[in-house]
């Protein structure tokens, strides 16, 4: 079996500590290692710190590497950007409201509105992708009626509600 790896960690049980308790997530574990591997100053096995952080030995042997090659600033350091992004741009986005909102020219189903969609922006989409980014984004549902009728005289219906009050 092989010596374990001895790897000098320049900063202090404290600091590692502090920055520990204001890092994200993603950047934990690492800081985990290297408090583990300040406790451990003969050697520490990747697998028994694997095991200690409770994460897969793989990681912990690229992040030893990126320690030694970048210091802390490189281990602390990730290349996630976040989500994927979205589908429509923020000119598409905003007119897909206002028709979603117009209740009078609104669209009585999604299919209607995917329609509507690859005949304005000329764009393929999917059915489930729009009907889950119009849930998340505008709050719409899918089975619900026309906020109004289509041939309804707007005339009529504000003499009604000045006689009901």
């Amino acid at each position: 079996m092989a010596a374990p790896k001895i790897v000098s960690i320049k900063e202090s049980t404290p600091e590692l500590k502090k920055l520990l308790k204001h890092a994200k997530p993603l950047i934990a574990p690492r800081l985990r290692m290297l408090i583990e591997m300040k406790n451990h100053a003969n050697g520490i096995s990747k697998r028994d710190l694997a095991d200690r952080i409770g994460v897969n030995h793989n990681s912990v042997q690229t992040w030893r590497t990126m320690y030694e090659k970048g210091g802390i600033d490189l281990l602390c350091s990730h290349k996630k950007t976040g989500f994927r992004p979205s589908v429509f741009s923020k000119e598409e986005h905003s007119a897909i409201e206002q028709k979603l909102n117009d209740p009078y020219n609104g669209f009585p189903g999604y299919k209607e509105l995917l329609n509507w969609i690859e005949l304005e922006f000329n764009k393929e989409v999917k059915y489930n992708t729009l009907l889950k980014y119009c849930i998340r984004n505008f709050g719409s549902k899918s089975k619900v009626a026309r906020k109004s009728h289509e041939n309804k005289d707007k005339e009529a219906a504000e003499a009604l509600k000045k006689t009901l009050v």
